[in-house]
């Protein structure tokens, strides 16, 4: 009946129109239990006993002396006073509490028949301690696992000092990262990255290329999200990855600098976040600087007949620099006790350099040897990425715990020059020049309206619905120089422009309940409109799109064991993918004049049905979760290579030779299966152990084309951290990763190990860490190899140089005295899926 009880009411609730948010309360709430009737009163006041400012929605609780029974409670209004009325006369104890602030309890407390005892000013004390300058009691485990997501908190394992966003995925659990540095989750390709729950204009252009620029030092923690509710964006098929920077939500003022020297990153940054009165306000600085080289070696096979092959091999050597800085200010006032008012804005100026040499080696029977060398350079002038974030927003809470109204919005904006130059020799000297330019303009603005309200003291109903507008635009051409005295001219057929929109419709209702506080339940659908317009200069093909899709999910967790420290879960969720606009686009881009590959203007948005099973315990200091789960997709984008004659590619072309052609097409069934497991444990309390591992079996078939590949992949993270005397600290990590599945090849696996040691300074008001990343191995060797039935056979081997040495300081100012914590909202954009390598 309870639960008869909660589902009949998502349909009443919704359809009446006074569900509006009450006035903040003057005083104390209703008694949880109701008291004698009596004539004696009790008030008082909580104020910070650190900054003297009033507690404001401290939970007071009148206990019975003897009993230690709950006789009435309530909360502290805006100006942290509080007030019992009819209290019978007796003896009672008082009980204060709030987040962030150590519990206080006031024993025998007398109440006589008509008195009216005031208690005067009662100091609460942060839980947060002055240590130094930062020191914070109930440390958060490495790992934690909550209802719907995993949480990774970064900022607790030293081995990220001085790395890169890049480097934290690779610890995470369930993550890994393709040979290009582009995020997987359990082997799926399909997920959205977030920072600080919102898309980023910094992740618009290369994500691989943006996590290496984000600094580790500025990561809180990482939340992967494998099965979203109906709140969240339904598209991103694979789950969501959610990067949360640091903030300070503290008093007073705080600030943090930090310096990193290396010979693969360098880094300085700066933050300071200031809080006077209403009004917090939060700037930081940073300058970047990495360094990546790598080099290569393909080997193809192509079969032109019956006993007839040529064969193709390439040498590359690659070396990358990426240099800029990035800014963000916020503003955090506080209109009232219940409506806060955010403003903010994230900036990135990153420029590129690179460099590429290349020499290729094609024979065939019937034809001279193809023999030439390529230096292609990026230079920094040409090659720049400007973003900026603004976002703003408008939360206003109500009287009863979770009621809350907000309103926010988000302009994304990032613009993109790329250009290479290109000579090509032969042994006669150089034969061919090409200048490439690329312009690219990015815009996404959001509108997002959020309402909660709980309907009884477990249960919580969420409605609300969103816009994504899209645009994006892209001018790109090339012009080539055969050196026959005509000068660089430009090549029609290889140059390109085209304006793309996309709009995204959403509105969803969500219903999360609890029965004997044991069972909880949380249900929602979520219903999408997409409507998809892209046009192309140089092709008479369109994107035309209009699509709906309803999106159901639901969850439900057991809570059992003596001390409910055990939990069992289960979920379902459909998914959505979107293809953007790289996967759209019919331009014929080539590479060499062996290969080519387009987008498909003919795509259509991905299913996938996502099940999962959980059980997590924690027994003292060590923890256990288990995950198995299923994902499937029917209608898969795959990236699929096929040979097709030269003369389709280059209409003058003449030989018998063919072109290894590649797009994206709806050809695949995907399913995986597998399980995570993640662990921790503290032998003693200066020993952390930690483990994560996750195992799947992965098939991709595609029936239309009548081929496929399947096979087991796993991958995971071991770290170990032991705390010495005197300051110092020692942690030893490695990741290993199994090879990765392809419709018509696969990737090798790889393994990675970390050594790090700390040593805390003055006071542990700062810190100096050493990092040594692979200092065992210099290289790590990507093998892909990819075939192509009767017709091609392709291997290339990457070797990235990645052995790391890197040399921290941390120092961190500033009082930090813990403030009431005011509700912070973002806006999530957890859409479009990329290519195979994440662009």
């Amino acid at each position: 009946m309870l639960i008869m009880k909660h589902l009949i009411f998502i349909p009443a609730f919704i359809g009446l129109s006074q569900s509006l948010l009450a006035q903040a309360p003057a005083a104390v709430a209703a008694p949880a239990v109701k008291a004698t009737a009596g004539q004696g009163r009790l008030s008082g006041s909580v104020v910070n006993a650190s900054t003297r400012q009033p507690v404001e929605f401290a939970t007071v609780g009148l206990l019975d002396q003897a009993t230690g029974k709950m006789v009435e409670s309530g909360v502290c209004n805006a100006k942290g006073e509080f007030s019992f009325t009819k209290v019978a006369a007796g003896e009672y104890k008082l009980s204060i509490s709030f987040v962030g602030f150590q519990t206080k309890i006031l024993e025998h407390v007398n109440v006589t028949s008509g008195s009216a005892p005031n208690l005067g000013v009662l100091l609460l004390t942060p839980a947060a301690q002055q240590l130094g300058e930062v020191k914070v009691t109930g440390e958060r485990e490495l790992i934690e696992n909550k209802a719907d997501r995993l949480v990774y908190n970064a900022e607790k394992d030293q081995s990220n000092t001085g790395g890169t966003a890049a480097d934290v995925l690779k610890k995470t659990p369930m993550l890994s990262l393709d040979a290009d540095g582009n995020p997987e989750l359990r082997g799926s390709t399909s997920v959205k990255v977030l920072i600080n729950g919102k898309p980023s204009g910094m992740l618009a252009n290369n994500i691989a290329d943006a996590l290496r620029r984000l600094p580790a030092d500025k990561i809180k923690s990482v939340e992967v999200i494998t099965s979203p509710s109906a709140k969240y964006d339904a598209e991103g098929s694979g789950g969501i990855i959610n990067i949360i920077l640091k903030k300070g939500d503290l008093s007073g003022t705080t600030g943090s600098i930090s310096a990193t020297v290396g010979n693969m990153n360098n880094s300085l940054n700066s933050s300071i976040t200031q809080h006077q009165g209403k009004l917090t306000t939060t700037s930081e600085l940073g300058l970047a600087s990495y360094f990546n080289r790598y080099h290569s070696e393909i080997s193809r096979t192509d079969v032109l007949a019956p006993g007839e092959v040529a064969q193709l091999s390439q040498r590359t050597a690659t070396r990358n620099y990426n240099q800029g800085l990035t800014g963000r200010l916020s503003f955090d006032y506080d209109l009232t006790t219940k409506d806060v008012l955010t403003l903010g804005a994230n900036t990135e100026l990153f420029r590129y350099r690179g460099t590429r040499g290349m020499t290729s080696a094609y024979t065939a029977p019937n034809l001279p040897d193809d023999i030439y060398r390529r230096d292609i350079d990026w230079p920094y002038a040409e090659n720049r990425f400007p973003s900026l974030d603004v976002n703003a927003g408008y939360t206003h809470t109500g009287k009863r715990p979770k009621q809350e109204f907000s309103v926010l919005g988000l302009l994304s904006t990032s613009t993109g020059r790329q250009a290479y130059f290109l000579d090509q020799f032969r042994s006669e000297g150089i034969d061919y020049h090409e200048t490439n330019v690329n312009t690219s303009r990015n815009r996404e603005l959001t509108f997002q309206a959020d309402y909660a309200q709980p309907t009884d003291s477990t249960g919580l109903l969420e409605l609300g619905a969103k816009t994504i507008l899209r645009r994006a635009s892209s001018d790109y051409t090339v012009q080539a120089d055969s050196l026959e005295g005509r000068g660089l001219a430009l090549v029609p057929s290889r140059s390109n422009q085209f304006d793309y929109q996309q709009n995204v419709y959403a509105a969803y209702l969500s219903y999360g309940f609890s029965l004997h506080k044991v069972y909880s339940f949380k249900l929602g659908t979520r219903v999408e409109h997409t409507s998809v317009l892209g046009d192309f200069a140089t092709s008479t093909d369109q994107v035309r799109q209009d699509y709906t899709n309803v999106i159901p999910n639901v969850l439900a967790s057991y809570d059992f064991g003596a001390n409910k420290e055990q939990k069992l879960k289960i979920s379902y969720t459909r998914r959505i993918q979107r293809p953007d606009i790289w996967l759209l686009n019919p331009y014929v881009n080539v590479n060499n004049g062996r290969s080519a590959q387009s987008g498909n203007p003919n795509l259509r948005a991905e299913l996938a049905d996502a099940y999962e099973l959980g059980y997590s315990t924690s027994h003292k200091s060590s923890t256990l979760n288990l995950s198995a789960y299923w994902r499937q997709t029917n209608n898969a984008i795959q990236q699929v290579f096929t040979p097709v004659p030269a003369r389709t590619i280059f209409p003058d072309d003449t030989t018998n030779t063919s072109v290894l052609y590649s797009t994206f097409q709806n050809v695949a069934r995907r399913s995986s299966g597998g399980l995570s497991i993640t662990g921790s444990t503290k032998p003693n309390p200066k020993w952390t152990l930690n483990a994560t591992l996750n195992a799947f079996y992965l098939s991709v078939k595609s029936p239309m084309l009548g081929f496929g590949n399947q096979g087991f992949m796993y991958n995971g993270n071991f770290s170990s951290a032991w705390t010495f005397e005197h300051g110092y600290s020692l942690q030893a990590s490695m990741y290993v990763s199994s090879r990765r599945i392809l419709l018509q090849g696969d990737v090798s696996g790889f393994q990675t190990h970390t050594l790090s040691v700390k040593k805390e300074l003055f006071d542990k008001k700062a810190s100096l860490t050493l990092n040594l990343e692979n200092p065992f191995s210099r290289t790590i060797l990507f093998r892909a190899d990819f075939a192509v039935p009767d017709s091609y056979n392709l291997r290339s081997d990457q070797y990235a140089y990645n052995r790391a040495v890197r040399l921290s300081f941390n120092y961190q100012f500033g009082s930090t005295d813990a403030g009431p914590s005011r509700p912070r909202k973002a806006i999530r954009n957890d859409d479009q899926k990329k290519g195979e390598n994440g662009g």
